[in-house]
């Protein structure tokens, strides 16, 4: 199956065809009475500075109660991922015959050569997996790999939610674990430049957080633009007026495909190439593309965890017999989506919208993967009410930091979808 796809259900850890089902998560409702209080303080302590989209709340009234086990497992299956996906980037070091495969824009691709001198001590990796609660039991979706977001509602929303359901309790803070990478990596009081598209409030209150969060630990934050910084001897340098000088190290949130939409002079390569510490090196664009699985088998390394839990996954030029429509079976989904756009889910799109994702997949197949379907299935809660979940499990040098929870009322998790704090029932300590 080389260059084809990937098996399903591989041997390796038990998951879904082995016969674990989908258990332990639950939905609670925060009380009527007191959530207007919690979506104020989601508004002003989690970052939640535009909580809609067009006219839709993305503040869930409920959180996710999720047992002990069900957790572990969730983070279990992360750090082997994680670990997996790391693997991965260091056997791409130099295969430049597989990066075309991947659906790159050709900036991107020649830019990546640059990566050569990458060190996995001297940067953090962020990374978040997406996992869906179905028919068969847990599966992933992606990796999140080049800037993962729900970084605030990860870390701040569930000690919010915490006061309703006092017999659960938050699970990690993916702020203070990335705090820690740092610490482990830099100077203290070091100066962080926090890199993101300046124009964008959505990105803005994602590194707004973060650099409250890290000055408040003793570090001073620089909030700049990607064109903000300049490199000397591979060494990241601040152009901003009244803050030039050397940067310490660097949160990216800005995407890699853009960068090469910056302006003409702008030496944006500089961040492929820097040993200023970085969270994300630009090592993740390889994760980021949807096509990896489709050269997974031509890396040479052993993928149990991601050919266990990611559905059968092929290249959309590669005909499946039988399988009719791809929409009914199949899903087409772009190279370099975020954000749950363009993928091929009928009922969540409109007949005009289904039809244009058929011709772009026909006109540019190279820029899109077809992966087998699984069916969401939706969590309920006490009062009656369900919706499809997707928890994302941050990960941080390859360890669990923390849940990020988002909600649908159709199978797609999107940029409609709601926010929504997952908690975990505490130890029992009556025997104690």
């Amino acid at each position: 199956m080389s260059g084809a796809g990937v098996p399903v259900r591989g041997a390796g850890i038990p998951v879904n065809g082995a016969g674990i089902p989908v258990r332990g998560a639950v939905l609670a409702r925060i009380p009527s009475e007191q959530y207007s209080d919690y979506r104020y303080e989601a508004i002003f302590r989690a970052y939640k500075w535009d909580p809609q989209v067009e006219d839709h709340n993305t503040v869930a009234e409920h959180v996710v109660l999720l047992d002990k086990q069900t957790a572990g497992r969730l983070e279990h299956w992360a750090e082997q991922l994680s670990a997996e996906t790391m693997a991965m980037e260091q056997a791409m070091a130099g295969r430049t015959d597989l990066v075309k495969k991947l659906g790159f824009p050709s900036k991107i691709k020649k830019a990546i050569p640059k990566i050569d001198n990458y060190s996995r001590e001297k940067h953090i990796r962020l990374m978040r997996f997406d996992f869906h609660p179905t028919t068969e039991g847990w599966s992933v979706s992606e990796v999140n790999s080049d800037v993962p977001g729900g970084l605030a509602e990860a870390s701040v929303l569930p000690r919010i939610a915490q006061q309703y359901f006092p017999r659960h309790e938050p699970r990690g803070h993916v702020a203070h674990s990335l705090l820690e990478a740092f610490q482990k990596r830099t100077q203290p009081g070091a100066r962080i430049a926090f890199v993101h598209a300046t124009s964008y409030a959505d990105d803005r209150q994602v590194m707004q957080f973060l650099g409250d969060y890290f000055e408040q630990n003793g570090y001073r934050s620089l909030y700049a633009a990607p064109d903000h910084l300049v490199w000397k001897e591979d060494r990241a340098m601040s152009l901003i007026q009244g803050k030039e000088g050397p940067v310490g190290g660097i949160v990216r949130f800005y995407p890699l495909e853009w960068l090469p939409n910056l302006s003409r002079g702008t030496d944006w390569s500089g961040y492929y190439r820097t040993q200023t510490p970085s969270c994300n090196h630009p090592i993740a664009i390889f994760a980021q593309s949807k096509r990896l699985p489709l050269i997974w088998d031509e890396l040479g390394i052993k993928l149990p965890a991601w050919k266990s839990l990611l559905p059968e996954t092929r290249a959309p030029e590669i005909r499946i017999p039988g399988s009719g429509d791809p929409g009914d079976d199949w899903i087409y989904k772009p190279a370099l989506g975020r954000v749950g756009e363009g993928i091929s889910i009928r009922e969540a799109l409109t007949p005009k919208e289904y039809r244009q994702i058929q011709r772009d997949v026909r006109r540019h197949p190279k820029d899109w993967v077809m992966q087998k379907r699984f069916q969401s299935k939706p969590v309920a809660g006490e009062d009656g009410e369900s919706f499809h979940l997707c928890v994302g499990v941050f990960t941080v040098d390859g360890k669990a930091a923390g849940f990020y929870g988002r909600i649908s009322s159709y199978p797609r998790i999107d940029a409609r979808a709601k926010d929504i704090p997952l908690l975990v029932e505490k130890e029992d300590r009556t025997n104690e």
